[in-house]
C-alpha cells in the first residue's frame, strides 16, 4: 500500500458536495492520516491553515474555495513552499480541468495519493489580491454575475452548473461595451478609442465550467494568456460565441490573443470576475505573474483527456490546437 504524507483537508461549510466527500475521504484514509477542517468564514480558514504545519493541504471544493485558501496563504506570506491538492467538489471546477485532475471525487482522491507536486504560477494584482485560474472583465464578467444568481437558486436542486449558460444567455441580450486601455508587458493592445466586448487574463484554460476563454494557457509556464475581444456588433457577437464554443475565437480578426507577465487595464468603470468572485466597479487594475508561487499535486502520469478530466494546460496535457495556437501567437509577437 502506498503511504503518503499526512494531509489537512479544507472544506467550506454549506458549499455542497458533502455526499461526494465521504467516498473520497475513504480513499485518502486508506493511505494516510487526514484531518478535516470545515470552515465557514475567513477567520476559521485562517486558523485552520495556521495549524497546517508541514502537512500537504487538500482543498475539497471548487474554484472559489481554492481561491480562498491560496489567497489566505498568500496574505499570510505562507504560500511559498506549500503543496496543495484539489478534490473538485465545486460547480465549475475550472482549475481542476486546467491541471488535469479527474472531476470524479473518488478518482481525484486516487490521483492525489499517487500525484506529483508541480509548481504553479499565480496572478497577483497591485492590491495583493490573487487570481488562481482566470480574471476577466466586460461581457464575460457580466455573465458570471448573472450566473452567480442562478447558481445560488439552482444549486439546492443539483443544477448549479446550469447557471453558467443561463448567465451567458442573459449577458448576451445586453452586453456591456467598455472603453479601456490595455497593456501587456508595456505593449498597447487596446485603447479607449474603441469599445471592447471582454478582456480575459488566464492562468488556466477555462471559466464557467469549461468555456475555454484562454485555450492555450498553462499555469506552469511563467506567463499569463491575454484575450481582448472587439466583437461588439450583433453579428460579430454571434460569430464570437460560436467560435468560442469551437475554441477558434483566438483566430478571429476582431480578437487579440497574446501572452505576457504583466497586464494593465484602465478606463471606463468595469466589473471583474476573478476565480468567480465578482468585484467592482473598478477603474484601473494591474496584474503580474508570480512564477512557481506554490505547488499542486497533479496526476502521475497525466490523466488522459476525457469528459471527466482536464483537456489542457499542464505539461503534455496541452491539446494540439492549443499548442498550435500558442506557437502562432508567439511567432506573431
Amino acid at each position: 500500500m502506498l503511504i503518503v504524507d499526512p494531509l489537512l483537508l479544507i472544506t467550506h461549510a454549506g458549499a455542497g458536495g458533502s455526499d461526494s466527500l465521504g467516498p473520497a475521504l475513504e480513499v485518502l484514509h486508506g493511505h494516510t492520516s487526514v484531518e478535516v477542517a470545515e470552515t465557514s468564514n475567513p477567520g476559521e480558514l485562517d486558523g485552520a491553515l495556521h495549524r497546517a504545519g508541514s502537512r500537504r493541504i487538500v482543498v475539497a471544493g471548487g474554484d472559489g474555495t481554492l481561491h480562498a485558501v491560496v489567497a489566505t496563504l498568500h496574505r499570510r506570506n505562507d504560500l511559498a513552499g506549500k503543496v496543495l491538492g484539489l478534490l473538485p467538489l465545486g460547480t465549475g471546477n475550472d482549475f481542476a480541468r486546467a491541471i488535469g485532475m479527474p472531476l470524479d471525487p473518488v478518482e481525484a482522491a486516487k490521483a492525489l495519493v499517487s500525484g506529483t507536486p508541480q509548481e504553479m504560477d499565480l496572478i497577483v494584482d497591485e492590491l495583493g489580491e490573487v487570481v488562481v485560474n482566470s480574471v476577466h472583465i466586460g461581457a464575460s464578467a457580466l455573465a458570471s454575475r448573472r450566473a452567480a444568481t442562478w447558481k445560488e437558486r439552482l444549486s439546492p436542486f443539483g443544477l448549479g452548473l446550469v447557471g453558467y449558460p443561463i448567465g451567458a444567455a442573459l449577458a448576451a441580450l445586453n452586453p456591456p461595451f467598455i472603453r479601456v486601455h490595455v497593456e501587456v508587458d508595456g505593449k498597447v493592445v487596446a485603447d479607449v478609442d474603441r469599445h471592447v466586448l471582454m478582456v480575459a487574463v488566464g492562468n488556466g484554460v477555462s471559466v464557467g465550467g469549461g468555456a475555454e476563454l484562454t485555450p492555450a494557457a498553462d499555469p506552469t509556464d511563467g506567463r499569463a494568456d491575454v484575450l481582448v475581444s472587439f466583437a461588439t456588433g450583433p453579428r460579430a457577437r454571434v460569430g464570437y460565441a460560436v467560435d468560442l464554443l469551437r475554441r477558434r475565437h483566438p483566430h478571429r480578426d476582431d480578437t487579440v490573443y497574446l501572452r505576457g507577465t504583466q497586464v494593465s487595464v484602465a478606463g471606463e468603470s468595469f466589473w471583474l470576475s476573478a476565480d468567480g468572485e465578482i468585484t467592482g466597479p473598478e477603474g484601473r487594475r494591474t496584474w503580474h505573474v508570480e512564477r512557481a508561487a506554490y505547488s499542486m499535486l497533479v496526476p502521475t502520469p497525466p490523466t488522459a483527456a476525457s469528459p471527466d478530466t482536464a483537456r489542457g494546460a499542464v505539461a503534455s496535457g496541452l491539446t494540439s490546437d492549443a499548442t498550435q495556437e500558442r506557437a502562432r501567437r508567439e511567432d506573431a509577437t
